[in-house]
């Protein structure tokens, strides 16, 4: 018989917080489950705050979050879940920087504690209840948790350093950076 320890208990319960949550700010992109508004919502939202083109961005964003979140949530293909759920986060959390750390003023707490529960994840395992051990970790290889991560790094550093430049220019021409359509679209404490 497999007795397991408080360490499998308590990273499948931290697997199933975070990537519940996630999948659930997901489907709400995706689907417009859960009082989302959908791909069409989240793609004019994604575009008044600089992810361009939005639906496409809306699409990445609702993709990692569900895909992400679900697996961390199983345990499945640890590394690739919290690198993909953590560049989703990193994401969001640069739309919300502006507004200082504390979620009540719009700020980034929320998005960057997703994030980086994610990344903990990722880095420590998902124990071994999780489809992972049950699979002999085939997806759960050690190797796999720097080259996750530094993808996924690239890509956010990509796409928010391209959003960042394109603020930049916009605002540099006068034109408005559309918070407040964000803010008329989305609760501030949803993540992107």
């Amino acid at each position: 018989m497999t007795f397991y320890d408080r360490r499998d208990l308590g990273l499948l319960l931290l697997r199933l917080g975070a990537g519940g949550v996630l999948v659930a700010h997901g489907t709400q992109k995706l689907f417009g489950w859960f009082g989302g508004h959908g791909i069409e919502g989240t793609g004019q939202f994604m575009e008044s705050v600089g992810y361009r083109p939005g639906k496409a961005s809306a699409t990445a964003a609702g993709l990692a979050e569900t895909g992400g979140g679900a697996l961390l949530a199983l345990g499945l293909a640890t590394p690739a879940a919290g690198a993909a759920a953590a560049g989703a986060m990193a994401g969001a959390a640069a739309v919300h920087a502006p507004n200082g750390f504390f979620n009540q003023e719009g700020g980034y707490e929320y998005a960057a504690t997703l994030g980086l529960a994610a990344i903990g994840l990722a880095v420590t395992g998902p124990g071994r209840l999780s489809l992972d051990h049950a699979l002999g970790h085939v997806l759960d290889r050690g190797w796999m948790v720097p080259a996750a991560l530094g993808t996924a790094a690239a890509a956010t550093a990509v796409v928010v350093g391209t959003r960042v430049k394109r603020l930049q220019q916009e605002s540099g021409n006068g034109e408005d950076e559309g918070g407040s359509e964000a803010d008329a679209l989305f609760d501030e404490t949803t993540p992107s």
